[in-house]
């Protein structure tokens, strides 16, 4: 275990979540977030990280209110899910989750951009565009499913590896749709 998996809670902490960032705690909540379900492990096959270390870091999680226990029929499988029906705020529970994934996603980029020259050189590139479209609301939510409906093919890979072309490897694919507000002017009007 490295050093840093080491260190007591009561290091350093983010804000959000009183718990410290950490490239392996954000790897399972990214992992949770898509396959709803997961056991140490699972994330260990997943990730390529031990077992043990994803057990000690999904414990980790669970103790400062971010997992918890799924259900499961007893046995030694230990299955781990996001929390259900907690608020930690007085924001919507779809909010908190909201902020913490933009976090973890903003937190994998820039652990990407500080070692991607140690990737293989196929891997060095990324492929990232922004665009503005001036769109109504349905239609924001049109280009949303457009968007979720093109990564359809691919979403099976994750709960079967043996869909798995040779190579692949985990892509994170991130989209945000939202408004552009307004700045004020020099003479105060909005445009």
């Amino acid at each position: 275990m490295a050093e840093e998996d080491n260190m007591p809670l009561d290091r350093p902490r983010n804000a959000a979540g009183g718990l410290r960032e950490h490239e392996v705690r954000a790897a399972l909540m990214d992992l949770l977030a898509e396959v709803g379900t997961v056991t140490a492990t699972e994330a260990a096959a997943r990730l390529g990280h031990s077992s043990g270390l994803c057990s000690f870091h999904l414990r980790q999680l669970a103790r400062h209110g971010h997992i918890e226990e799924a259900p499961h029929s007893g046995g030694r499988a230990r299955p781990w899910r996001l929390r259900q029906h907690t608020r930690t705020s007085d924001a919507p529970m779809e909010e908190q989750f909201g902020d913490l994934a933009r976090g973890l996603e903003d937190e994998s980029w820039q652990r990407w951009l500080a070692e991607r020259d140690q990737v293989p050189s196929e891997w060095r590139r990324d492929e990232a565009f922004s665009a503005v479209a001036y769109l109504t609301p349905e239609e924001m939510s049109l280009v949303a499913d457009a968007i979720r409906r093109a990564l359809a093919p691919y979403r099976d890979r994750e709960q079967r590896p043996l869909a798995r072309p040779d190579g692949a490897r985990p892509v994170a694919l991130i989209t945000r749709l939202f408004p552009l507000l307004p700045h004020a002017t020099d003479d105060g009007d909005q445009s």
